[in-house]
């Protein structure tokens, strides 16, 4: 059963919860048909999803850009607020890639003001200058097809109608 409109974020809710979270979970087809599921650092831009990584998700998304992205908060289900993105995600190969993405370098700065301080290092908001390397660092864009959002907050106001 789909998840009633009245329930939906609104676009700029989205981007609220976007620009806000911390976390989101990355769904990637690995070998065979093993779903690869991890927790990864992000930044939003453009209406797409960026991440730098390493290992796994990279040559997965090489092999197949079938990829589902969750982003959501909090734990008690009158609370929960979430969305998730269905689409395709892309490598960014090359450093040049890097340089032709056109929300690459915002993200590159939101991510800095975003997680400054989150490994243990000082917390002054700095660009975020990672770029290819080895065989498998890499920043990946996600292109989303399709989106699902809910926010139960929603759901008393649903009721009263």
């Amino acid at each position: 059963m789909p998840i009633p409109r009245e329930l939906a974020l609104t676009p700029e809710e989205i981007d609220e919860l976007m620009l806000s979270t911390w976390n989101m979970r990355i769904a990637t087809v690995g070998p065979g048909s093993r779903i690869n599921l991890t927790p990864l650092w992000f930044g939003w831009a453009g209406g797409r999803i960026y991440a730098y990584c390493r290992g796994q998700k990279v040559e997965n998304l090489r092999r197949n850009p079938t990829v589902t992205v969750l982003v959501d908060r909090n734990e008690r289900f009158p609370e929960l607020q979430g969305v998730m993105f269905q689409g395709r995600g892309r490598v960014l190969e090359t450093a040049e890639e890097e340089a032709a993405d056109p929300y690459l370098e915002e993200v590159r700065w939101q991510m800095g003001r975003k997680y400054a301080g989150g490994h243990g290092e000082p917390a002054e908001p700095r660009r975020n200058d990672a770029t290819a390397r080895g065989r498998n660092w890499r920043w990946i864009v996600i292109e989303p097809e399709r989106v699902i959002s809910w926010d139960n907050r929603k759901l008393s106001r649903l009721r009263k109608s």
